[in-house]
């Protein structure tokens, strides 16, 4: 696949620009803010080798020993969805954030997965048992704790250094693919209440304010042209999006950023005030990888927690089969291009209504929370770690216009790793992103035979997709009244039973994704050839 490569040269540009003048001396007046989003594990992911909180609390006893006074910021998302989360409704996360905020004060914002239950015990618990700080300016705790409902921060005001640091905070509201929930009600204006709260903090003489968020990269943006009329706002950092993010310091806009899910690469923005008080601020995206020693202290909490999920589990390691090639399940592939743990995932849902299987299926590539290759054997834990909730299917017929209607809000937007980019099986794709939204899908082929041809727009096609997605979720919009199986068939069960049969009949699981005959093409350049040649259709 050709991939958009666009934001990693903007942000490697970014970074050298940065890094070409050493850091001066931190002056008095400077702050560092760390920022981190979208963190669902207590541990590293890829093996161990990339992310991780204890990585991150390294990197800040060394600025602190450089004289840095430092801050972490969060960008929301973190006390769900992970395989923790099922048993301990994100405690575990908590107890990770309670000690780094021992160690640099930490305030973070809401995301929507900090919503997924119905009713908000969990959210109860959570902020009884915070010690860092809730922020929200949008959207309130309603929960009946009269403690927890106050615990939430607006128009928050903290001093470093001697400076006053206005901070808004955002969550995304359930139209623009939030959780709508009666115990956190949010207000979707977010461009006003953002104005709102800057007035307030300018009142209040902060000397620098940024922005907090759990927004979609778009709606960041537009708020950053705030910085037009309030010069001491410098900086949006959020969440939501699950890789790196930036958008420049401008007169007239607010530098933007985001960093990558599970700390993978996270956001240093070292801020100083001249004599005369003005700010400036330098950034650089960091990589938290295998040459950065995790802090040893922390890594106390990361075995308690892996200790008891194996006092409950002992038979999360046994292994229930094998990989015939590495299986990549990496966020950074799955939510961007063909992943041959997707492929395989989502060609067990076309037989999941029994014989004969389903024409088509896809699966919108946020269910698969994994973030990490599965390798060799196959481990319960790589199935309980790809599902972090559960994910029931439907079966329905549409009709070739109907379903590739559908398809397209898999390709919405601008920006990589998004939640609802979809993995697919029974049929292969080409999409333009160049293209107005609503018709970015260059092509749409189904087999014929040994070859390929496009979709039949009248034909009627059994489609097998997520009841999540069937009811509207992740912006996907089937057409009214038709019908429907009800919600069965589960699809953890599904690829679990189908690893266990293969292991049964002596067959590892998996290959490689074929270069020469691609589900999914996303073309780099307008016109460019989708694929190479008609190809051999799927069996």
């Amino acid at each position: 696949m050709i991939r958009n490569t666009l934001f990693v040269t903007v942000c490697a540009l970014f970074v050298i620009a940065c890094s070409a003048t050493p850091h001066e001396p931190p002056q008095a007046s400077g702050i560092t803010f760390i920022h981190l989003n979208d963190t669902y594990r207590v541990g590293a992911v890829e093996d161990g080798t990339a992310g991780g909180f204890g990585r991150v609390v390294t990197l800040i006893r060394d600025l602190q020993a450089e004289g840095r006074d430092v801050r972490i910021l969060h960008g929301g998302d973190f006390l769900y969805p992970s395989l923790e989360s099922q048993l301990w409704n994100g405690m575990q996360i908590v107890e990770a954030f309670n000690f780094m905020d021992a160690v640099a004060p930490m305030y973070v914002v809401a995301g929507n997965h900090e919503f997924d239950p119905r009713t908000p015990d969990h959210l109860v618990d959570a902020v009884r048992a915070s010690e860092f700080d809730w922020l929200g300016d949008n959207y309130r705790f309603a929960t009946g704790v009269e403690e927890v409902d106050g615990a939430l921060h607006e128009q928050f005001m903290l001093e470093a250094n001697g400076r006053k640091i206005g901070v808004f905070a955002l969550l995304l509201h359930a139209i623009d693919g939030g959780n709508d929930r009666d115990y956190v009600p949010t207000e979707p204006d977010y461009f006003a209440h953002a104005q709102r709260v800057i007035e307030g903090l300018d009142a209040a003489g902060a000397d620098l304010i940024i922005g907090l968020t759990h927004l979609h990269l778009r709606t960041d943006l537009d708020i950053a042209a705030l910085r037009a009329k309030y010069p001491q706002f410098m900086f949006i950092v959020g969440g939501h999006e699950h890789e790196p993010e930036f958008s420049e310091l401008r007169d007239d806009r607010a530098a933007v950023m985001k960093g990558a899910s599970n700390a993978r690469r996270i956001w240093r923005i070292d801020v100083t005030f001249d004599g005369d008080g003005v700010p400036s601020m330098d950034a650089q995206m960091i990589d938290l990888d295998a040459t950065i020693v995790p802090d040893a202290e922390y890594a106390k909490i990361e075995d308690k927690w892996r200790e008891m999920l194996l006092e409950r589990f002992p038979f999360l390691t046994a292994t229930v089969g094998q990989a015939a090639v590495p299986l990549d399940a990496r966020e950074v592939t799955i939510r961007n291009e063909e992943s041959n743990w997707g492929n395989f995932v989502v060609d067990q849902m076309r037989g999941a209504f029994g014989k004969p299987p389903a024409d088509l299926a896809f699966i919108n590539s946020g269910t698969l929370r994994i973030d990490d290759y599965i390798m060799d054997d196959v481990a319960f834990e790589d199935i309980g770690r790809t599902f972090g909730f559960s994910s029931y299917l439907r079966y329905m017929t549409l009709t070739g216009e109907e379903f590739r209607t559908v398809l397209e809000a898999g390709y919405r937007g601008t920006g990589p790793s998004k939640g609802y980019f979809p993995q697919v099986s029974g049929f292969r794709i080409c999409v333009d992103r160049s293209r107005a939204e609503g018709d970015r899908i260059v092509s749409l082929q189904v087999p014929l035979g040994e070859h390929w041809q496009e979709i039949e727009e009248k034909r009627k096609y059994g489609v097998v997709v997520p009841d999540f997605l069937y009811r509207g979720g992740d912006g996907y919009t089937f057409p009214q009244g038709r019908e429907a199986s009800r919600p069965g068939s589960e699809l953890v069960y599904l690829v679990l039973d189908a690893i266990i049969n293969a292991q049964a009949e002596g067959r590892a699981i998996g290959e490689p994704v074929d270069p020469n005959n691609q589900r999914i093409v996303i073309l780099e350049e307008p016109g460019a050839a989708c694929w190479n040649g008609d190809g051999v259709g799927p069996t």
